[in-house]
């Protein structure tokens, strides 16, 4: 089964993100339901392997976090990839992700090394943009650079993900509070 761990976000974020999301006309837009803060990407687990998971997640002991927001970007280099709004990655959140990937390893998850840069993706692009495409795209973000939004974070959770041609779906399995 297709697994990450991630952050869901207060209905009120959401809210704004999709706001945000309207003045954008190039790309697919991620739908609020999806819309989360990845902590760890498992890619396919055996669910035994998920079920020792949930267990190591559920002695997680950690406050709330205040997520952030502080602008947008795209990945994906000159031709980009997704629009996401960035995260400040806080001590706070750096160390739950910390967290999160020492019960990975304790279930036996063997994770990547990666940089942690915290965002949410807003919309995903197509393979081949158009000139005239990456040029709406730039002057969608620099219309949206003052983006700011601070929300408080009470819970993470275990997704299960479901590709599909028209896009990804996630189910929570498990979820975690913070307090």
């Amino acid at each position: 089964m297709r697994a990450f761990v991630g952050l869901p976000l207060p209905d009120a974020a959401l809210d704004v993100l999709e706001r945000l999301q309207e003045g954008l006309t190039v790309g697919r837009h991620v739908s609020a339901d999806n819309m989360h803060l990845t902590l760890a990407f498992l890619d396919d687990q055996p669910e035994a392997v998920l079920e020792t998971l949930h267990q190591s997640l559920a002695e997680i002991s950690a406050p709330p976090l205040t997520l952030s927001f502080r602008g947008l970007d795209t990945f994906g280099g000159k031709l980009p990839r997704v629009l996401a709004a960035e995260v400040q990655a806080t001590p706070e959140l750096t160390q739950l992700r910390g967290r999160v990937r020492s019960a990975c390893r304790e279930a036996g998850l063997d994770l990547p090394r990666e940089r942690f840069r915290p965002h949410v993706t807003l919309a995903r692009f197509p393979r081949h943009l158009e000139a005239g495409q990456v040029e709406k795209i730039a002057r969608y973000l620099a219309g949206a650079a003052g983006f700011r939004l601070d929300c408080e974070v009470e819970r993470f959770a275990l997704f299960q993900s479901t590709l599909a041609p028209q896009g990804a779906r996630y189910d929570m399995l498990a979820e975690y509070e913070l307090q």
